[in-house]
């Protein structure tokens, strides 16, 4: 779908949505889980419906429960299937890469499917594992074949492709039968994120244990638990909230803890620092999903701003650092791809024009925010993908007094 936006100051008190990365992670812990949990405030949003997909093709079983959930584990995966499983992940990239470890603790496998640009973001570091290990694994479009078993032992890999594959990893190797072990062989970038699965892990009275330089994690041989937990705000999400509220509409944001391990919370600090003058540099690599939001502040401060540390952003559900590029010059914003960035050139004013959502959800949002500060109308092309994420955006969008016409 298509809508347009006029040019209206957003007011009131907003409530973002579950986080979906802490929601992927306490979902899978429960389906592991050797009996009954129940987590609650889930949104339902793609991402997470391909995960509890997944998790009902290990054999998991869930209902709804108020605003949450009621999970019936699997107590570990610990006989093979007769068959491959079937997995159909969507465009949820945590749910593919949480998910292929997983398959391959007892000696299986299974057939995964994607759709969009799933297929096409990178699994190299699991395919060098993969040739270590003797798993097989075939692509062919949209379809990954893998097959074999993991075993017990020392897990090395790159820590500045994602964290998503350390995540992963910390989910299935406790299934296995002795301690292992798993080695960053750089840096590890988005470490925050690692840190929620150690959180989710823990609620599952699933022991890990960190030691840095060079920074290592180790596993035990372990039996998940039930448990009751509810996946708190995400500041990811807030993150557009955030950048409505810089860009001058009084917008204010309930629910979020600022206690949480969730990395893009430094969106708070990130936005104090944009609604200042004077030329300034960003460093994406520990929240790379930011950019969007961050890039429309960028937009309307004077000064020129570098965002750095994203190269990662060219294999999301769009190349994001062209694909904010091309939002911001849609409205008449100068900008720069850089190989890891992107610089942005403030202070000139945000014109209407049509924005090619690109099928991301991201940029969707943030031209959605962007709208508020233009000139006149904002056309967003698909501006559907928010349900990948936000289900509820242009609802709240319109309770804080946003006015979109579905064309």
């Amino acid at each position: 779908m298509n809508v347009k936006l006029y040019p209206r100051r957003l007011s009131g008190s907003v409530t973002p949505p579950p986080s979906k990365s802490m929601a992927h992670r306490l979902l899978i812990a429960a389906s592991l889980a050797a009996g009954r949990s129940h987590i609650r405030n889930i949104d339902f949003s793609q991402d997470v419906e391909a995960t509890l997909r997944c998790m009902s093709a290990l054999g998991a079983r869930w209902e709804t429960d108020g605003d949450g959930l009621v999970i019936d584990g699997v107590g570990g995966i610990r006989e093979p299937f007769g068959t491959l499983p079937e997995f159909d992940c969507g465009e949820s990239g945590s749910t593919l890469r949480f998910l292929i470890p997983i398959s391959l603790t007892a000696g299986c496998g299974g057939i995964f499917r994607g759709r969009g640009r799933l297929m096409e973001r990178p699994q190299q570091p699991y395919f060098d594992l993969f040739a270590e290990k003797g798993i097989r694994w075939e692509q062919s479009g949209d379809t990954l074949k893998i097959e074999g078993q993991l075993t017990p032992g020392e897990y090395r890999l790159p820590g500045n492709v994602s964290s998503q594959f350390f995540t992963g990893l910390l989910f299935a190797l406790p299934l296995l039968d002795a301690p292992c072990s798993i080695v960053s062989t750089t840096p590890l970038e988005s470490a925050p994120y690692v840190t929620m699965t150690m959180g989710a892990l823990q609620r599952a009275f699933v022991p890990v244990r960190y030691a840095p330089e060079p920074e290592r994690f180790h596993t035990l041989p372990s039996v998940y638990q039930p448990f009751d937990a509810a996946a708190e705000a995400d500041w990811s999400q807030a993150a557009f909230w955030y950048t409505a509220a810089v860009l001058g509409n009084p917008v204010r944001l309930r629910g979020m803890d600022s206690g949480s391990f969730q990395g893009d919370k430094v969106i708070a600090a990130h936005a104090r620092k944009l609604s200042r003058p004077g030329d300034t540099r960003i460093d994406l690599s520990s929240c790379p999903d930011l950019l969007p939001p961050l890039a429309v502040m960028a937009a309307v401060r004077q000064g020129r701003t570098e965002f750095y540390g994203g190269a990662r952003l060219r294999l999301k559900e769009s190349d994001r650092l062209a694909t904010v590029r091309e939002m911001l010059e849609a409205l008449s914003v100068r900008a720069e791809e850089n190989p890891d960035g992107l610089t942005v050139h403030g202070g000139g004013g945000l014109q209407g024009g049509i924005v090619d959502g690109a099928n991301d959800h991201r940029i969707v949002m943030a031209a959605a925010v962007a709208a508020t500060r233009c000139d006149s109308p904002v056309t967003i092309i698909g501006a559907e993908a928010v349900r990948k994420s936000y289900p509820q955006f242009w609802h709240d969008y319109e309770k804080l007094g946003g006015e979109a016409l579905v064309l």
